[in-house]
């Protein structure tokens, strides 16, 4: 059971919609266990407490790749910022229909 203590002990780092992260989560594999980095653009972040998760969203060999992580889960090994995004919407749902250039977020100053 996940308590109040240890969600402030993991120290998630402060991120918007519209940030470039990096999630490092840890993937199973047979009786191994890895670390596996996934680095995209979030587009949403929704709930609140224990259940709150949010969307990042990457371009993967020309494929577009979303995919929807619980914040408080104990498989995140760790969330990085690499840039800060200022998008003008709390959810980036219209990125899904932009290619290339038209698929930025303007940086914030």
């Amino acid at each position: 059971m996940i308590t109040s203590e240890d969600i402030r002990e993991r120290g998630v780092p402060d991120f918007k919609p519209g940030d470039t992260i990096r999630v490092e989560y840890r993937v199973v594999e047979g009786n191994r266990e890895r670390t596996q980095a996934f680095e995209g653009l979030c587009i949403a972040r929704r709930g609140s407490g224990i259940s709150q998760t949010f969307v990042v969203r990457k371009n993967s060999f020309g494929v577009d790749v979303e995919r929807i992580f619980p914040l408080h889960s104990p498989k995140i090994a760790g969330i990085k910022v690499i840039s800060r995004g200022a998008p003008r919407r709390a959810k980036l749902y219209y990125i899904r229909e932009k290619v290339g250039r038209k698929a930025r977020v303007k940086k914030a100053r």
